[in-house]
């Protein structure tokens, strides 16, 4: 089976060609990062516009790099849900009319769960996967879940409040460092002569058997690291003190130590999620801040010290990309899942 997939649903416009599900054709990604940076995070009306721009170039390039053409395939798989409006009515509009067009199926698929099946492309076979627990770490979302087959994932937990690639990025923006911030952190907190133990960051437990993430009080902290922390309400109360100046060794210190605390929180989360789990012996890990080198290093450690298979999303799968979509569309059109043309997009604040 042969699926064009389409994925608008935040700053990535993306099309790709997936055969028998996990064969990947072609990926396609046009990336909005340059033209956010500016603004320090996205932007959704300049997104929808770029959107809008770019889709058709991108599909063309998509079917040019696996020498397919329309008529070849066999549905087309939209990510319609979650996103920003303006970005997913974009790609929905785009996939509707090619279906429509070639008379073929149409699916609709939640992104985030495509997210869990980045893992498993261009992987030889699926067998030995389920039951997974399931990790999205994004820059909209930080979800756990359990996976007894890839079209059916349950939600274990998530964040109550920031998404945890939205904490690295208004973090990396504390730090005066580009926009987006992952990727910069990252690197910071990998150099040799780093030290994550400055600070000893706080890490969110809520409680002891809780599945989900905080991390506004970790990112706060990091606030009032950099900047100080507020004068006090009450008269006569000393003011504290003012903060150490910033370095560029103390910027990276502070870097290495938010990301250790940060990591921290999702791999000690993971565990008790395993802990509930037994019988799970895969953890699946997509999105894009599952690209960070440390939260892999810390991934793998978990997961020899357990005996679970990881499986990680590919370097060019972790952001949002059409390859996935397919991928989990052809799934989800095996099942008897198809949507028609009143198909709709499902926006959320967050992508």
């Amino acid at each position: 089976m042969l699926i064009l997939g389409i994925e608008s649903s935040c700053d990535e416009t993306a099309a790709a060609v997936v055969e028998s599900a996990r064969r990947v054709r072609s990926s396609v990604v046009a990336s909005q990062a340059d033209l956010h940076a500016e603004f320090g995070g996205v932007v959704p009306e300049l997104a929808g516009r770029a959107h809008v721009e770019r889709i058709v170039p991108v599909i063309r390039k998509a079917l040019r790099d696996a020498g397919v053409s329309f008529g070849d395939f066999d549905a087309v798989a939209v990510g319609h849900r979650p996103g920003l409006i303006g970005s997913l009515l974009v790609g929905v509009s785009a996939a509707k009319a090619i279906a429509w067009s070639l008379g073929v199926p149409l699916v609709g698929v939640d992104h985030v769960h495509a997210h869990l099946f980045a893992p498993l492309l261009e992987c030889e076979r699926e067998t030995d996967v389920f039951p997974a627990i399931g990790l999205v770490v994004s820059g909209g979302h930080t979800s756990i879940y359990r996976l007894d087959n890839p079209i059916q994932p349950r939600r274990l937990g998530g964040t109550i409040d920031d998404a945890l690639g939205e904490v690295y990025d208004k973090v990396a923006s504390i730090l005066d460092l580009p926009y987006p911030g992952g990727p910069h952190i990252d690197r910071l907190a990998a150099d040799e002569q780093a030290d994550d133990r400055l600070v000893e960051f706080p890490v969110s437990r809520l409680g002891r058997t809780s599945l989900d993430f905080s991390f506004s009080g970790l990112k706060t902290a990091v606030l009032y690291e950099i900047r100080g922390r507020p004068a006090p309400s009450r008269p006569g109360k000393p003011a504290p003190p003012p903060p150490p100046p910033m370095t560029d060794a103390r910027r990276r210190d502070i870097a290495a130590s938010f990301q250790r605390a940060a990591i921290r929180a999702i791999t000690l989360k993971l565990g008790r999620a395993l802990d509930t789990n037994p019988d799970c012996t895969s953890l699946l890990v997509g999105g894009g801040v599952s690209a960070n080198s440390r939260l892999r290093a810390e991934l793998r450690s978990l997961c020899a010290g357990r005996g679970i298979t990881l499986r990680l999303a590919p370097g060019r799968y972790c952001v949002d990309n059409a390859a996935m979509i397919a991928g989990l569309g052809t799934h989800l059109l095996e099942s008897g899942d198809r949507a028609d043309l009143t198909l709709s997009p499902v926006p959320t604040t967050a992508c």
